[in-house]
């Protein structure tokens, strides 16, 4: 205060200034910024935690995204499947002794073996009617036997040979034909050339299904005992019903006993109508 204002006796005041609402010399009050903290500078920057966290979350998708996601699940699931099936079915196999697999790769060779010598008798019999000087002679021959080959596959004729027998007592009534199925099946791959159940001759056509508390072949019901006779060789026959996880392991799963004898001569004898076709004819001219 000044000598002159004191002597006016006017009191002196000083006026302070108005505090400024910050932002107002802009006009207006600037708003915060998405993901800022509370409290912050306006136009703080964003730190990368906080950015990171806008990224991820709320979550965003295109559709292209999502079907990307949608095939690639599948992809998964079905990659799933195979090895659960594909476990399942070496199971069997992975829990064998050695022996028996060692009877497994056996059987596999027997039957290579088996597909060889067809395919030599093939080439020989080719070979002699090329060099046969009497062609026509020779190609009768081999017709002849070609034709008495093909009625013991069709069963119209009788056959004998070495083979086994099969008989597989079911007093529980629990075998079904998908399991007498199964065996006929394993017999055929074994190098069976001929098959009788019960009297009943099997050929390349023949059916069976449930009936009762029996079972039906090609519509004939049988019951308990199921017989086989089998003609073929039986240090292939016999081995394949026994693989681990094989026909009598199956069978004697189901309460059922199997008994399998080797022989020397097996007849079959029960005999099919010979069936013309309706509408196939041959082709050759």
């Amino acid at each position: 205060m000044s000598e002159q204002d004191e002597q006016a006796g006017t009191p002196l005041r000083r006026e302070l200034p108005e505090e400024v609402p910050a932002g107002a010399a802009g006009g207006e009050v600037p708003r915060a910024t998405p993901g800022t903290a509370p409290g912050a500078g306006a136009g703080a920057a964003l730190t990368g935690r906080q950015r990171l966290a806008d990224g991820l979350w709320p979550p965003r998708f295109s559709r292209a995204q999502l079907i990307v996601a949608l095939l690639l699940f599948g992809l998964g699931f079905g990659l799933a499947v195979q090895v659960a099936s594909n476990s399942d079915s070496d199971s069997a196999l992975r829990g064998a002794r050695q022996e028996d697999l060692v009877r497994i790769l056996d059987e596999l060779d027997d039957r290579t073996q088996r597909l060889e010598d067809e395919k030599q008798g093939l080439e020989k019999q080719r070979q002699e009617l090329e060099n046969s000087s009497d062609q026509a002679e020779e190609a009768r021959k081999q017709t002849a036997e070609k034709e008495r080959q093909l009625g013991i596959l069709a069963g119209t004729v009788a056959a004998q040979g070495p083979g086994i027998t099969i008989t597989v007592d079911d007093t529980k009534g629990t075998v079904e034909a998908d399991m007498l199925l199964d065996a006929i099946q394993e017999l055929r791959a074994a190098g069976a050339e001929a098959i009788q159940v019960n009297g009943v001759r099997v050929v390349a056509g023949t059916y069976l299904t449930d009936s009762g508390k029996g079972v039906e072949v090609d519509g004939n019901k049988i019951g308990t005992p199921y017989r086989f006779k089998v003609i073929g060789k039986p240090q292939d026959l016999e081995p394949a019903l026994n693989i681990p996880g094989g026909v009598v392991q199956t069978l004697e799963k189901e309460q059922a006993t199997v008994a399998v004898e080797r022989s020397d001569k097996i007849v079959v004898d029960a005999l099919r109508a010979a069936k013309r076709p309706d509408y196939a004819r041959s082709s050759s001219r």
